[in-house]
């Protein structure tokens, strides 16, 4: 195809995902086009489509995603709310891990909304940036180098097709070639970096995984106003029980979600995903499944094994070349860490980019560390969680033994009623405060205190359901009301 704006930088995003759009909004700007390709047929409003598997999955913008994400986006957040997602604090959910019920308390505030409706918004925000557009059923097949007096990369991409054979685009699909000064790979999981790189002739990357083999099971369901008694409802799953989540979203609807791993993982019919809420360690997710009439069909996800490319490892990084997202580091999409660390992802290269430091020799190297350090923290936070759920062993360094006892002492205080110690652990889930936070004297002088004591009795179950809403539990089966 011919070259958009003659004499302007071309950046081409590969994937036009959370990741992807809030790249091309942090690099869009005056005297440049920045071009999103997506092998999707892209829909003009909110809907689920085929590149986003988890689309009909629970999901929930933790606080630093927001920050980030207002941080590129001034006002996102109140765009959102207005479109209807639902504030809630944190402190108001019925949340059952692994020590106990946590208490009620002041925490900090996350949106809940739909896939759909998250990345619609973004869609529609970023397409009002400088120079930015979004083109959707275009299959990206290959990356080459550009030749003497040509853009330094060239993006091969064929017409709308799933299939990466020969036949995918059809017989008279030719592929287009976009000129790109700067490639930013956005593709997520399916993301066919090592196959271009090898073609080449850069080395191969370390991949480190870890698969605790969670999976998901979903129903939508619409309870009568004022139904539920709690902002939302999270039993964690263990390694010998499946647990969920139930939680609201736009437009009066609920999303209720099994959760397991292994042998624990929900079934993918209605009838065996209602047992198998039924015989959780709390009968809550079961009654508000219960609550009201379904919309659709149970919906299941079991793509969730941690992975991570080492690319910044890489020597001899191509220049001009950048990976975001999960194309670089994905996590089991249970602790909610992926579209923060893609918004912090494109904050970082925004920065890097106003100072000139990407387009340059070593740029996209230094881009590429960067994004990686950003995902080191939630990468040890997700696998050390699905390394208890698999049954592996713990790691034996010495600070991960002792955080790892720290923070079950402190998830044992909570559980008895200090809120305290649970708004620290909240604030290093949602990635607003560093791990290190959690060794706070303040907090080290309140476990003192309460091993002087005594930790006092246990956070009672709360409220979570009127007496009202049907009983759908078997006998001998679940907890009570």
């Amino acid at each position: 195809m011919g070259e958009p704006g003659a004499g302007q930088e071309h950046v081409v995003v590969i994937g036009a995902g959370i990741a992807g759009v809030l790249t091309a909004a942090a690099l869009a700007h005056d005297g440049r086009t920045v071009t999103v390709l997506d092998r999707d047929d892209l829909p003009d409003e909110p809907a689920p489509r085929p590149g986003v598997p988890q689309g009909r999955q629970p999901h929930l913008l933790l606080r630093r995603g927001l920050l980030a994400i207002e941080e590129l986006l001034p006002g996102f957040g109140d765009e959102l709310r207005a479109a209807g997602a639902v504030p809630v604090d944190t402190g108001d959910l019925a949340w059952l891990g692994a020590a106990g019920w946590s208490p009620p308390s002041r925490q900090l505030e996350v949106l809940l909304a739909t896939r759909p409706l998250l990345e619609h918004l973004l869609r529609q925000r970023v397409l009002t940036s400088p120079g930015v557009r979004v083109v959707g059923s275009r299959r990206v097949c290959g990356l080459r180098r550009g030749g003497p007096g040509e853009p330094r990369w060239w993006v091969d991409a064929a017409p709308a097709g799933w299939s990466d054979g020969p036949a995918a685009a059809g017989a008279d699909a030719a592929p287009e070639a976009w000129p790109a000064d700067l490639v930013v790979d956005a593709s997520g999981r399916a993301s066919r970096l090592p196959t271009w790189l090898a073609a080449l002739g850069v080395p191969p990357a370390d991949v480190e995984e870890l698969d605790a083999h969670v999976g998901y099971a979903t129903v939508r369901v619409r309870p009568p106003a004022g139904g539920v008694g709690s902002a939302g409802v999270v039993v964690l799953p263990g390694r010998t029980g499946g647990g969920g989540l139930a939680l609201p979203t736009e437009t009066g609807w609920w999303t209720v979600s099994g959760v397991g791993a292994g042998d624990h993982r929900p079934p993918r019919d209605l009838p065996g995903l209602r047992a198998y809420l039924a015989g959780a360690r709390d009968d809550a997710l079961a009654r508000v499944a219960a609550a009201g009439p379904l919309d659709g069909d149970v919906a299941t996800h079991r793509q969730t094994g941690n992975r991570r490319h080492r690319y910044d490892r890489v020597p001899g990084w191509p220049d001009g070349l950048l990976v975001v997202g999960d194309a670089l580091c994905a996590f089991n999409p249970v602790y909610g860490q992926g579209i923060t660390v893609a918004a912090l992802d494109a904050l970082a290269l925004r920065r890097a980019d106003a100072q000139g430091r990407l387009t340059g020799p070593g740029g996209a190297a230094r881009g590429v560390r960067a994004c990686a350090r950003l995902a080191e923290v939630p990468w040890q936070m997700a696998t050390s969680a699905d390394r208890a759920l698999a049954g592996l062993p713990a790691s034996r360094a010495p600070m991960s033994v002792l955080a790892g006892r720290w923070i079950a002492e402190l998830e044992r205080m909570s559980t008895h009623g200090d809120t305290v110690a649970q708004a620290a652990l909240s604030r290093i889930y949602q990635l607003v405060a560093p791990p290190t936070s959690m060794f706070h004297p303040r907090l080290v002088a309140r476990w003192l205190r309460t091993r002087a004591r005594g930790y006092g009795p246990p956070v009672p179950r709360p409220p979570v359901l009127p007496d009202v809403l049907p009983d759908v539990v078997p006998d001998g089966v679940g907890g009570g009301r």
